[in-house]
């Protein structure tokens, strides 16, 4: 078995280090937060990740957590770089972390660098570049994209669809395979250039999935569809398949915004425009303020109307706010002179001008309209006669699709999802002959 030295102690690398240690490797995860460390050292695990606490809890003696390069790097045969890419105001990724990592390596390292963070095509040869120029010659250096989403982080990593191991030395390459020794899934070798553009082709390809979806799904709107059956029909396809065909508001996330951005930006760096990429980052964008017009068509202007957002992180079984399309909602209805009230089972941030309830049924006390954001299984249960009751105006805005309509519908509430028949009596009574009104 190996030593394994990983580079950031967020999602990806903490989930890394931790399924590497299950594999039987000995594992140090590095971190420049020392009260990230601290909480890891006493058990404690900073992100909200289903599993990762068992898996972190049974491997204690194989893996341990430290501030120190050198410490890190001492004995290690494999050097994990696990750390964050931001996107910067431009739109490419920020490797300012990467860079770190590689700059802090001791002179005397003799160990095989392994990216795991998403970095755009050419970032190995210019870290190999790099590398030789201190003299490091005798350091590896090998492309491991990880695949994992969050919500299912361990799974995806013990049993992914794939690994990918790109190298320029094959040796480098066979002994990055080699680490996920047990684990059953087909491996891609590949040329390092290769494998970092397959890590952004495969994100690329699911956002324009989910983008071509949402644009079906906003025609069937208009003319009398149901996106559901529709997709159902696509997803039945063999050339095709069912996943990433679900209706809804739009990706956010840690990875697929920012992922888009650096293909795009990429693209546009190396002198090619890459125009699908680019309708399908705007038709994302557009798919979130299409609730403001939903809402509107029920209720009016929205000025002075109470408008609960049930579910805050951007996707279930997660904490994670980034990107999350209950920020563009909230900042929106906030904007229009809306009183704007949260509620997520795990997600609590400091959303100003947001009011953050313990329950779905708090966060809708009073209010004019319910609309769901992330599609968390407790709200499966949220449509009842005590909710309909606590609300000032009946209505439910699916964002997710999540709900039954036949059932919400027959509890007495107006009820509005995406892409999915529309019934003339799903305008509230008592606004039914207003003209609709946009937010644009």
């Amino acid at each position: 078995m190996a030593r394994i030295a990983i580079f950031g102690a967020g999602y990806v690398g903490l989930v890394t280090g931790a399924c590497f240690a299950d594999l039987g490797h000995e594992v140090v995860v590095r971190d420049i937060l020392p009260e990230r460390i601290e909480r890891l050292r006493d058990g404690e695990v900073p992100i909200y990740e289903p599993g990762l606490d068992d898996v972190l809890a049974r491997n204690r003696e194989r893996i341990s957590f430290t501030l120190d390069v050198r410490e890190a790097v001492e004995g290690a045969e494999f050097l994990y770089v696990a750390v964050g890419t931001p996107p910067t105001y431009a739109g490419d990724a920020d490797l300012s972390a990467v860079w770190t990592v590689i700059d802090e390596l001791p002179d005397d390292a003799r160990a095989t660098v392994v990216m795991k963070s998403t970095v755009p095509v050419g970032t190995g040869e210019k870290v190999r570049a790099a590398l030789d120029a201190r003299g490091l010659d005798a350091v590896g250096y090998a492309s491991n994209p990880e695949f994992t989403a969050e919500g299912t982080a361990v799974r995806d990593f013990m049993e992914p669809d794939r690994i990918v191991v790109g190298a320029f030395d094959e040796s480098d390459g066979d002994a990055v395979e080699a680490l996920h020794a047990g684990i059953d899934a087909p491996v891609v070798r590949a040329d390092v250039n290769s494998a970092e553009m397959i890590k952004l082709a495969a994100n690329a390809f699911l956002v324009t999935r989910i983008s071509f979806i949402n644009e079906i799904a906003n025609v069937c709107e208009l003319v009398g569809a149901d996106v559901l059956h529709v997709a159902k029909g696509i997803g039945l396809d063999h050339r095709l398949g069912p996943h990433f065909l679900r209706a809804g508001l739009g990706w956010g996330g840690s990875c697929f915004p920012k992922d888009s951005l650096a293909l795009k930006q990429l693209a546009a760096n190396s002198g090619y425009h890459f125009q699908l990429l680019n309708a399908v980052i705007e038709v994302n964008e557009l798919q979130k303020r299409r609730v403001l017009n939903k809402l509107e068509r029920h209720l009016g202007k929205l000025r002075g109307k109470r408008i609960a957002l049930l579910g805050l992180a951007f996707k279930p079984n997660t904490d994670d706010m980034r990107e999350a399309p209950s920020l563009v909602l909230a900042s929106r209805l906030i904007a229009e002179g809306a009183e704007v009230r949260g509620w997520d089972p795990v997600a609590r941030p400091e959303l100003q001008g947001v009011e953050l309830c313990a329950t779905p049924l708090e966060a809708v006390s009073g209010a004019d309209a319910a609309v769901i954001v992330t599609e968390w299984p407790q709200l499966l249960e949220f449509p009842s006669e005590e909710a309909r009751q606590a609300m000032r105006h009946p209505l439910i805005v699916d964002g997710r699709n999540l709900l039954d309509p036949a059932t919400v519908r027959a509890l007495g509430f107006a009820y509005e999802g995406t892409g999915r028949r529309i019934s003339a009596t799903d305008v509230l009574p008592e606004i039914a002959e207003r003209e609709p009104e946009t937010s644009e």
